[in-house]
């Protein structure tokens, strides 16, 4: 029986990857092919990605799966992180670089939308958590400082779409990564037009929406001809990454949480339907959707940008790889100070050790120096933080949960696993590192007819996937700290 070939497309805030998956005999074995940068452009006062060096990267990608490894995928699909778009002009050509999520432009973008709709009532009719670079904010901040702009263009591609429109000339709007634009009526899954029409916001540039695991149709012959290859399928998957991500967890049961660990930490549940209610809202807590019908009923936590901007500075001086850097933390005695991850500074500082350092001076704490204590701080945070999250989202769901599915390239660091296994009580699974990867590779399995459904694509990954367990230690310890994390940051258990 031979292998089907599929390559994966998977860009996050930072980097991507084309990945090639080989799926045979119910185990899925994963290549990584390319591997490329993704960093944001400063351009005439604002924040932009560049989407054409982007596309660039992802010939580039297809065409060494093609010529240095000898296999043309038999489809492809392609998955981002959430919230950022760009547009089309009329003929179908780039109306310039989208903005990207960090910029200022929808600063004061939120409480501007709640003078016109009050949280509450916007929080029923959408379901999504409150952060200012949420599509809407960012649309209401363009329609404020660029309103001539907004009103010329044809139409707006989240960018995994606008990306796929490139290859493929056809213009959708798949459904995962649309319902993090706060957009949406998270009862039928659809744009809530009325939302929009309430603000004065276009919706003439919305496209269709279109489930995950849909074949959207072939590569274009130009491209086909440029990159030597014939016809290649392209399918809308789980398009924002973490939706893929999910979808590729080798659980049982439904008595599992999941914290997908990168850039940004997103930690939830995967529930059958929404869940809005005014402990969901307090708790701000966010409905996107899932595969099949599915509600990532979550939370996006501060992840690793903490440690990826703090390493962008020490590397002036050393390079460090991440594996070094954890290991260096356990130099630290720790618990010398904590930070809120979600705090404001934290968003786009400048210098991110700067602004660690004055959080701890603001908080009246020991102010970290070393690379060791400055590492470890920021994992411990973050692993309080998760059981801070975790008692919210029990009771905001009066769901059980027994153990944590942790994901993402996060799932490689030992001591951030361990340290969540501690502070929250529970076993922690981690891996796999890949799991957006295996997640898009097997949506694109399921859209030409190969899998028939999630539990069909999480046996393939029990199958093809080494995990590692983490069992609590030091309870007592950790639950001193908690106390005083909750004291630092002022916020209620």
């Amino acid at each position: 029986m031979l292998a089907d070939h599929f390559l994966a497309i998977d860009i996050g805030a930072s980097s991507g990857r084309a990945i090639l998956g080989s799926l045979h005999e119910n185990t899925l074995k994963l290549k990584e092919v390319h591997r490329f940068d993704n960093q944001m452009l400063f351009e005439n006062g604002h924040y932009h990605w560049d989407v054409e060096a982007l596309f660039e990267e992802i010939k580039k990608g297809l065409r060494l799966c093609v010529e240095q490894i000898g296999i043309k995928p038999r489809c492809l699909g392609i998955d981002t992180w959430g919230v950022d778009f760009g547009f089309l002009n009329h003929p179908g050509t780039l109306a310039g670089r989208p903005f990207a999520y960090r910029d200022h432009i929808s600063d004061n973008a939120m409480d501007e939308v709640f003078s016109k709709i009050p949280k509450e009532e916007l929080y029923q009719k959408t379901g999504i958590q409150f952060m200012q670079f949420n599509s809407l904010f960012q649309l209401w901040g363009l329609k404020k400082h660029f309103p001539d702009q907004l009103l010329s263009v044809d139409k707006m591609l989240f960018m995994p779409d606008l990306l796929s429109y490139l290859l493929t000339g056809i213009k959708y709007s798949e459904y995962t990564i649309a319902s993090t634009s706060q957009m949406l009526n998270p009862e039928t899954g659809r744009w809530n037009i009325s939302l929009l029409q309430s603000l004065g916001l276009p919706t003439h540039i919305l496209e269709e929406i279109v489930e995950p695991g849909t074949v959207i149709g072939h590569i274009l012959p130009e491209i086909q001809a440029d990159l030597g290859v014939g016809p290649i399928q392209v399918a809308a998957v789980a398009a924002h990454d973490t939706a893929s991500a999910i979808a590729s967890i080798p659980a049982k049961g439904d008595d599992w949480a999941y914290i997908s660990s990168g850039t940004w930490s997103l930690m939830g549940i995967e529930l059958p339907e929404p869940c809005i209610t005014d402990a969901s809202f307090k708790a701000s807590f966010t409905n996107e959707g899932g595969i099949e019908g599915t509600t990532r009923f979550l939370k996006n936590i501060t992840g690793l940008w903490l440690l990826q901007e703090c390493k962008k500075i020490w590397d002036l001086e050393k390079v460090y790889s991440y594996a070094d850097l954890t290991s260096l933390s356990t130099q630290s005695r720790g618990f010398l100070c904590l930070i809120d991850p979600d705090d404001p500074s934290f968003l786009n500082p400048e210098n991110m050790i700067d602004a660690i350092q004055k959080y701890c001076k603001k908080t009246d704490q020991h102010i970290p120096e070393t690379i060791p204590d400055i590492t470890r701080c920021i994992f411990e945070s973050l692993a309080l933080k998760y059981r801070h999250t975790l008692n919210q989202l029990i009771s905001a769901s009066g769901k059980t949960i027994n153990r944590i599915h942790l994901i993402g390239g996060g799932s490689r660091n030992k001591v951030l696993s361990q340290f969540t296994a501690n502070a929250t009580g529970l076993e922690i699974i981690a891996g796999p590192a890949e799991g957006t990867a295996l997640g898009n590779i097997l949506l694109q399995a399921k859209a030409v007819g190969i899998l028939a459904d999630r539990h069909s694509m999480r046996r393939i990954v029990m199958n093809s996937v080494e995990t590692q367990t983490y069992h609590p230690k030091n309870k007592k310890i950790w639950d001193v700290q908690f106390d005083r994390f909750h004291q630092i940051i002022g916020l209620d258990k």
